[in-house]
């Protein structure tokens, strides 16, 4: 094998945008960057630039400026742009291994890939109908809905091996897409525990973000919409409230801010809820720091749910709905409501804040299993077998 692979990344993104997905693609980079591998990242036209990725993007497209996740019907355009782009940087750059993150990436992956005899990986991060339906951009059943879902299936195929970041997601590409599984290898996501961790001093950000000193807090980070279960979570304040007034929830995210805000009033628990905004990943583990448990409560069975690693490392308890991923993740550590009930939501959190000697071992157990099993490394050694398996065969 090659001592140093040449990776190209597609990612039909507007990376960098602080959110789980970009998260994924930047920390694999830097695994696969420890390991040897020059990667280079073709992507849209707005992001951040992430230092030490070296990025390639579409021409600037003036009128597109959208950075939450979610489909938009302006962004089959972006892609042909993002397919003549990665054409000629893969001319240039000589890939051997294409990796592709979505699947309009793998879409302009599998012609990158049949072009220029390069094998193709398809990052898989769950099914593409699936979440246009879970966002109401499509009506399930519908005429176009199983257009789509078969030119789903043909993106699958076209990849060489597909790299889910869930069981349930192989579980799903086998039973709904008859994906064989000698194509399929899990690999999850991953944390640097170096950077997530417990002690970052908070008491001047405590100050400034106005939340009462004998409260305890509630930690949420990550898009704020409706598939999160974020409506869900608001709605689930005031029965933790009731029973345990001093508690506080920090709710880190975007987009839609304003929204959930006035939610919070009409429900009479704005108080209790502070909203940051946006947060910088680079911020990240000094807000989580101000909490003494998170919360999730993504509504999706099968999908992966990267902040729950960020919580962990961090030493916060989790709790979060009864989910094959949750479990596959947090193991025994979790603290599991029942799936989509916010009244078993609201109990969990209060029995987990009303007994100091469970919190205190599962802050240390949550660490422990981040640091020892959930690295981005471990994640980087999968990755580069998956690759010399790939040019092998």
């Amino acid at each position: 094998m090659k001592s140093k692979l040449k990776v190209l990344m597609i990612a039909p993104t507007p990376f960098f945008a602080d959110r789980g997905c970009h998260v994924r693609i930047y920390e694999e980079i830097r695994a696969l960057q420890e390991f040897g591998c020059e990667v280079v990242l073709c992507t849209y036209h707005i992001g951040r630039d992430m230092e030490g990725v070296k990025t390639e993007r579409i021409i600037n497209i003036p009128w597109y400026k959208k950075l939450e996740a979610g489909p938009s019907w302006q962004k089959p355009f972006l892609d042909i742009l993002l397919l003549i782009k990665s054409f000629s940087i893969a001319r240039r750059f000589k890939p051997d291994i294409i990796h592709a993150h979505l699947h309009e990436g793998a879409f302009i992956g599998r012609f990158i890939s049949q072009w220029f005899g390069v094998p193709l990986l398809f990052d898989y991060q769950g099914s593409m109908t699936a979440e246009m339906a879970d966002h109401e951009f499509l009506k399930k059943e519908g005429l176009f809905f199983r257009f789509l879902r078969r030119l789903e299936k043909w993106v699958d195929m076209g990849a060489k091996i597909i790299v889910p970041s869930s069981s349930g997601s192989a579980e799903q590409l086998a039973s709904e897409f008859h994906i064989p599984q000698v194509k399929v290898k899990v690999v999850t996501d991953g944390v640097d525990t170096d950077i997530f961790r417990p002690g970052y001093p908070v008491d001047d950000l405590r100050k400034r973000l106005g939340i009462p000193e004998r409260r305890k807090v509630v930690a949420y980070l990550g898009l704020l919409n409706e598939y999160q279960g974020v409506d869900l979570l608001l709605t689930s304040v005031g029965d933790v409230i009731k029973k345990l007034p001093d508690t506080h929830f920090l709710v880190m995210g975007y987009p839609d801010v304003e929204k959930y805000k006035e939610m919070a009033d009409k429900l009479g628990v704005a108080a209790n809820i502070t909203f940051t905004g946006r947060i910088d990943y680079g911020e990240a583990p000094i807000y989580l720091c101000l909490g003494d448990i998170a919360v999730s409560a993504k509504l999706s069975k099968s999908e992966a749910n990267g902040k729950v690693y960020n919580y962990m490392a961090a030493g916060l308890p989790t709790v979060c709905f009864d989910t094959p991923v949750n479990r596959e993740i947090l193991r025994d550590t979790g603290i599991y409501a029942e799936f989509g009930n916010r009244e078993s939501l609201a109990n969990r959190m209060v029995d987990l804040l009303s007994d100091e000697e469970r919190l205190a071992r599962l802050k240390k157990c949550v660490r422990e299993r981040a640091v020892e099993e959930l690295s981005w490394r471990k994640a980087g050694e999968k990755f580069i077998a998956i690759y010399n398996e790939i040019l092998r065969s």
